[in-house]
């Protein structure tokens, strides 16, 4: 491989390895092994047993399966594995991992520990993408690189005999020549989908990925590996006269290289060499280099009078060496250093010969400046010294930058308080001051509150001018030894030492509160924000800085799940939901890992004339083997808090796609299931090419698997909204608006928006004929989805009563508790789903 310096190379494999292990025992089926390599875009799974590597099997194991024999793919993966694993110590220098690459021909090592301990996986591609090659791939070009006789088979040549081929002819690509003229690629990736969802021995002209990616054959490699990157794939295609003729993988870009790029830094190196022997050796050179120097030099005799001074110099002081020649550098004494600093300066040039240090000197205008200074005794071939050469550097600038990048390390940098980092070491200090004494100090965590709506009303100018006044504010009510900190956004922690009993907190905490409630100006708008303030004691509730502040965290916390807007003194049972909270995040993160414990219950959405199913709601469930069933109120809002939500989506969309093709390979005739999307899902570059990934490899029809969306998604960028939109419905996705009425409903965007439906909220439905205004809703969106062709679902259907009162509004469905509760598929299939042919039950 290539490495930019030998500080690279020395580097070990530990910084490059991938930890994320992907991991399966022996007698797990192949399929099930390949479709997890798949679903986690792994290109090697070790297959472990009691914490040792047995084995491994890598996407070029795949080509060894008979694809013509379904069974071959139930073997167990412990039957075909590769074995032994060839390992690497994790302190191995990356050098040397690229030398065994090329001597061994593998393509993947396993990283271990001291104990032999698996610790992660590097493969040959980690080397190539994670290594400075850009300048050396922009100077070459494909045709150099290139597979010339790429492995070329006919579309019509089944899978097996295309796997096989590509086994015995060593390559890890083929490309596939179609009836219609065009190309495709089959790549050893591909082979481990197969595995995981068999096609059967069909011919490879429908398997293979289509269209082909090329590049030509003149353009650079640089360009090329670009393209492997951006696309996510590991081959392209060489093309001359629209014709291919060559094929180009990561494995052709980095054969020959490293011989190449060692040969020409060598090169580079001895012409480096030469240019310096030919330069000490010519003085004029020398001379020049001196004149071009950007750090002024002087030269003096013994006696200290200067004899030469370079354009830097002149640059530096404003003398002009006219000025200077003859004098000594006592004409730029600034007279901040007395006489026993000179005094030290000489004896040390007597005893060493040198001396570098920080000097003070006045320019010729009269301004100070501070400059690193060198001065070197030059002595004669007798070992007198004969002159004194002195090279210094205007650091002026450097020390100025360097007290504000000081201040910048400890205060923020728009209110100008102390960060998290200066409130730390003093509140170490006050720890220690009070333990002495024997006082109590207290933690304040203030939080704004609805900050985030001035930021996104009036623009984050508005909001920085909003805490700006907070922190004035919050400043003038505090006592003159409390510290104000800002830790980032909106939060404030306060510093309270030195306190007399634990009602003065409270007492100060009100004051802060009450300077928050005031309304703010904000130009020419008033707003009020508000804030939730929790408060922690020591040594009552900690005894270190980090527990306090942690404590004061989540006694605001539960400030603001108790109304926000006041404040809350820490128990500890604050610190006990915490854990739990933790508790189940891990036990989430682990769960969209493996998918263990994660299902779908469906609810039923039912036709209230015919009171048959015409589609459903997929609602997530999560039962954990040590916290039992946890509730959606709770790991909903907690993934959104751990940013788990696009993961958490993208493992239920799954589960659904899977569902319906299951009901549909047992012969029954589902309904449209619905999954529920969150905003940062929504927003995700990738959601439509996942969901099209799903309705392929799922074989799905179109109008089967649906998305819900809230409205309030959709208002902050409508424009680009509606274009994923129609791009979802031209996918053949039925498309709903949940929750409609409940946030800031625009009429505006139901006819822009290519929307199928919309579900009409529960707490509109519970009022119905009690409340005037529930009614008039219900009357105003069933009449406008009429006219736009819109279907009607009614949530929250639970009463007879509410039923027959929803009979005069305009409604295609109801769902609710009347009409079916949420159940597993099993259960959904067996009392909703007919098999084909007959009529499902009513």
């Amino acid at each position: 491989m290539i490495f930019q310096d030998p500080v690279t190379a020395d580097l070990p494999v530990e910084r490059l390895m991938q930890t994320g292990l992907l991991s399966c025992s022996p007698d797990t089926p192949l399929h099930e092994a390949a479709e997890r390599m798949t679903s986690r875009r792994c290109s090697s799974m070790l297959i472990m047993a009691d914490g040792k590597a047995l084995g491994i099997w890598t996407e070029r194991d795949s080509l060894r399966l008979d694809f013509g024999d379904p069974a071959a793919l139930l073997t167990p993966i412990g039957r075909v594995m590769s074995s032994p694993v060839s390992q690497l110590h994790l302190s191995t220098p990356l050098s040397e991992v690229a030398e065994r690459f090329r001597d061994s021909g593998h393509r993947h090592f396993l990283v271990v520990d001291d104990e032999s301990r698996p610790r992660g996986i590097v493969s040959q591609t980690d080397m190539a993408l994670k290594q400075g090659l850009e300048p050396y791939l922009g100077l070459r070009e494909v045709h150099e690189a290139m597979d010339p006789a790429p492995l070329m088979v006919a579309g019509d040549l089944a899978l097996a005999e295309v796997a096989s081929a590509m086994h015995r002819h060593n390559q890890d690509a083929a490309v596939v020549a179609c009836a219609d003229g065009g190309h495709g690629i089959l790549t050893e990736r591909d082979m481990v989908r197969f595995v995981a969802r068999h096609p059967g021995n069909t011919p490879v002209e429908s398997l293979a990925s289509r269209p082909l990616l090329t590049v030509r054959r003149n353009d650079t490699l640089l360009r090329a590996r670009d393209l492997l990157i951006d696309h996510r794939v590991r081959h392209l295609a060489v093309l001359d006269d629209d014709a291919v003729v060559g094929l180009l993988g990561f494995r052709n870009i980095l054969d020959g290289v490293e011989h190449r790029h060692r040969q020409e830094l060598r090169q580079a190196l001895e012409q480096r060499d030469r240019a310096l022997s030919r330069s000490r050796l010519n003085l004029q050179l020398a001379e020049r280099v001196i004149e071009a120097s950007l750090e002024g030099i002087i030269i003096t005799d013994a006696e200290g009078r200067i004899e030469f001074v370079n354009p830097a110099f002149s640059h530096t002081t404003g003398y002009s060496p006219e000025e200077v020649l003859g004098r000594t550098p006592a004409v730029l004494s600034s007279g901040r250093h007395d006489g026993a600093f000179y005094a030290n300066m000489w004896q040390t040039l007597r005893e060493k010969g040198y001396w570098r240090g920080e000097i003070w000197n006045r320019r010729k205008s009269g301004q100070l400046y501070l400059e690193l200074l060198t001065i070197t005794a030059i002595r004669d071939g007798e070992g007198n010294i004969g002159n004194y050469a002195a090279l210094f550097t205007d650091i002026t600038h450097i020390r100025e930058n360097e007290d504000q990048i000081r201040r910048l390390a400890y205060y923020d940098p728009l209110t100008r308080l102390p960060n998290r980092r200066l409130l730390e070491d003093r509140l170490e200090l006050a720890i220690r001051h009070a333990h002495r004494q024997r006082r109590r100090l207290a933690v304040l965590f203030i939080d704004l509150d609805h900050f985030k709506q001035v930021n996104d009303s009036l623009g984050h100018a508005a909001g920085d001018e909003l805490l700006l006044e907070v922190s004035r504010r919050l400043g003038d009510r505090l006592r003159e030894d409390d510290t104000l900190a800002r830790l980032g956004g909106d939060e404030f922690i306060v510093l309270l030492p030195d306190l007399e009993d634990a009602d003065e907190v409270t007492r100060i905490a009100r004051r802060l509160l009450d300077a928050i409630a005031e309304p703010f100006r904000l130009g020419p708008q008033t707003v009020r924000v508000g804030c939730s303030l929790g408060i922690s004691l020591y040594p009552d509730d900690a005894l270190s800085a980090e527990d306090l502040i942690q404590h004061a965290d989540a006694a605001m916390y539960r400030a603001k799940q108790e109304g926000r807007n006041g404040f809350r003194l820490f128990r500890r049972d604050m610190n006990q939901q915490e854990h739990r909270w933790l508790q189940m995040e891990t036990a989430l993160r682990e769960a969209l890992e493996t998918g263990e414990g994660l299902s779908l219950h469906y609810q039923p959405q039912v036709d209230p004339a015919s009171r048959r199913v015409r589609s459903a709601e997929a609602l997530a469930r999560w039962q954990h083997p040590e916290l039992g069933p946890v509730s959606p109120a709770d790991f909903i809002p907690l993934a959104e808090r751990a940013g788990l939500m696009v993961p958490l989506g993208r493992r239920l969309m799954r589960l659904a796609a899977g569902q319906l093709r299951g009901w549909l390979d047992q012969g029954r005739e589902p309904v449209p299931v619905s999954v529920n999307l969150s905003a940062q899902q929504f927003w995700q570059q990738d959601l439509l090419a996942e969901v099209r990934g799903l309705l392929t490899d799922y074989r799905l029809p179109a109008g089967l698997f649906g998305l819900e969306l809230t409205e309030s998604l959709l208002l902050d960028k409508q424009q680009q909204a509606a274009l994923l939109l129609q791009a979802l419905r031209d996918l053949g996705c039925p498309l709903a608006i949940d929750d409609f009425g409940t946030g800031y409903s625009s009429l505006s965007y139901l006819h822009a928006l290519p929307v199928t439906s919309l579900k009409i909220d529960r707490s509109f439905v519970s009022q119905i004929g009690e409340c005037r205004s529930s009614s008039a809703v219900l009357a105003a969106v069933t009449g406008l989805a009429r006219e736009l062709d819109l279907q009607v679902v009614a949530e929250g259907v639970e009463t007879r009563a509410q039923l027959k009162a929803l009979g005069r509004y305009h409604l295609t469905l109801v769902q609710g508790w009347l009409t079916g509760r949420p159940m597993p598929a099993a259960e959904f299939a067996e009392r909703w789903l007919a098999p084909a042919g007959r009529v499902p039950a009513s």
